[in-house]
Formats: structure tokens, C-alpha cells, sequence
């Protein structure tokens, strides 16, 4: 087997079929994608060759800003949100919990595998104002305050966004986390236990380093899934009000289809392209330096 592996012809015969598979599925619609960026209309109109002016578009489009924005405040709060608790319950499940936590575990992935317009549709019941309260309003009314039009305002319609989104994720990012906890050796613990050391101090000087790694990895999986969020916001608030929760994604989308206009709407998707790529970047070679610190 070994000796097989090390021909180079059979290696490149075996990987052939997935190369071809990844280039035809991934790196063709790419290029495709960058050479839209160059031209004006779509498939129904035709094309017109425009040069770089979609660039010179993109850099006076006050709306792209405002996607651009929200995008970046909205992968913040929702990463942190996901990773913190996610890590917390984590560290719950393991050091409270231990192994006798199978449906504590299992009640806070459930909704993990829920459909996205169904979760959307909950929060929206949850916090309407008509045409009746929802639970939200209700419980406001029976303290003696006032209604509140969650998704009459971006910053209300952003916190109730942000809110089902984290309650939503929070228990993948747990189970994700406890089992890069469960790798750290239980002898250290105990040494460290020896040690005196207990409780917070634990988790900070033993657990957190040990855990780096996985931490890291879902610090990168989580900013990369809330930079190019789509589904939620589309189902809860449409963009709205205005373009007050409007995404990169969204507005891509919008200019895409719903104007016919491929070559602005590739342009702003190159934009989130190199936003993702240097947030992972970033994130990289700040873990590198923590690593080596």
C-alpha cells in the first residue's frame, strides 16, 4: 500500500475524480464570479463589458457601507455570544455535570437541528405587537410596562436577531468544545488540584490553555458562519426595517436576483470574500501569537 501511495501517476489517478469534482463544483463558479465583477446585466439582458466601474460603485454605494457594517457588528456580538456560552456550558458539562449530563447535553443541541424559517417564525410570535402581544409584550404588560415594536427599530429588531441566533447555535459550539475538553489528560487536572488550584483559576491557567485549539477552530467556524449569515435574517426580518439589518449576503442577493444585476452583485461578493478571508487571518495569526507567548 505503502508503495502504491508513493507513485506519483497512481496517486494523481486516485485524487483525479475529487480534483475534478472540487474544480467543476468550487474553483469554475469562482472564476466565473470574478469575471462578472467586469461586466454589467445578466443572463435575460446580456452583457455589456464595463471594465473595473463596478469597483468605482462599490466604493460610493453608501448602502454596500451600511451591509458592510452590520455585517461586521453582527458577526461580533454573535461569535462572541456562541463561542462564550458555548464554552461556558462546555466547561459546565465536564466539570459539573461530568458524564451523567446526556440530556442537559441533548436539550441544548436540539435546537441546532431546527429549521431556520421554523425558529424564525417562534421569535416572531415571541416578540410581535399585532395583531395581539406576543409572550414578550404580555410579560411586559402584567409588570406595568408598554408594548415594544421589537422589529419596528434595527437596534430592536438587531437584539431580537441576535438573540435567537446565539440561543439557536450556542449548543453546537457547547458539544464542540466539551469534546476538545474531554482530550485534556485528567491527570493534569488532579495536579493541578494538588496544587491548590480550583474553580476559576483552573479553568484560566489549565483548562484555557490546554483547550486553545479547538477554541480557536470555532472562533474561525463561528466568524466565518455569522460573516456570510443569509438564512436567519431573511426569515426573521427581511433586512428590516429599511436596510437597518440588511447583511453582505443579503444585499448581494438582492442585487443579484431580484435586480438582474450579476456583475455589482459579484463585486459584492468579492468584497465578503476578502473580509472572511482576512478576519480568518487575523484570528490565525492571533492564536499563533498566543501559542507562542
Amino acid at each position: 500500500m505503502k508503495r502504491i501511495f508513493e507513485d506519483r501517476r497512481t496517486a494523481l489517478l486516485l485524487l483525479a475524480p475529487a480534483l475534478l469534482v472540487y474544480t467543476l463544483v468550487m474553483l469554475v463558479p469562482v472564476v466565473w464570479s470574478l469575471g462578472y465583477t467586469l461586466l454589467d446585466g445578466n443572463a435575460v439582458a446580456g452583457f455589456q463589458y464595463t471594465g473595473f466601474d463596478n469597483f468605482a460603485r462599490l466604493a460610493d454605494d453608501p448602502k454596500v457601507w451600511q451591509a458592510f457594517t452590520f455585517t461586521l457588528k453582527y458577526a461580533v456580538v454573535i461569535t462572541t455570544g456562541q463561542v462564550l456560552l458555548g464554552y461556558v456550558l462546555a466547561v459546565f458539562y465536564v466539570f459539573v455535570l461530568r458524564r451523567s449530563g446526556s440530556v442537559v447535553r441533548t436539550l441544548t443541541f436540539f435546537p441546532v437541528v431546527l429549521p431556520t424559517v421554523a425558529v424564525a417564525l417562534l421569535f416572531q410570535k415571541m416578540f410581535e405587537i399585532a395583531p395581539q402581544n406576543g409572550l414578550v409584550n404580555s410579560v411586559l404588560n402584567a409588570l406595568g410596562m408598554g408594548s415594544v415594536d421589537w422589529f419596528g427599530s434595527a437596534g430592536t429588531a438587531f437584539f431580537v436577531l441576535a438573540l435567537m441566533d446565539i440561543w439557536r447555535s450556542m449548543g453546537f459550539y457547547a458539544v464542540l468544545l466539551y469534546t476538545g475538553l474531554l482530550d485534556i489528560p485528567e491527570e493534569v487536572l488532579e495536579s493541578a488540584r494538588m496544587d491548590g488550584a480550583s474553580g476559576w483559576r483552573l479553568v484560566r491557567q489549565i483548562v484555557l490553555p490546554l483547550s486553545l485549539p479547538v477554541l480557536v477552530s470555532s472562533l474561525i467556524f463561528s466568524i466565518n458562519g455569522t460573516l456570510k449569515v443569509f438564512d436567519s435574517v431573511l426569515a426573521l426580518t427581511n433586512g428590516g426595517p429599511g436596510l437597518g439589518t440588511t447583511p453582505l449576503t443579503l444585499y448581494m442577493f438582492q442585487t443579484s436576483f431580484s435586480f438582474g444585476d450579476y456583475g455589482y452583485g459579484s463585486t459584492i461578493a468579492l468584497l465578503l470574500t476578502l473580509v472572511c478571508l482576512v478576519v480568518t487571518l487575523a484570528v490565525f495569526r492571533s492564536a499563533r501569537r498566543d501559542v507562542n507567548a
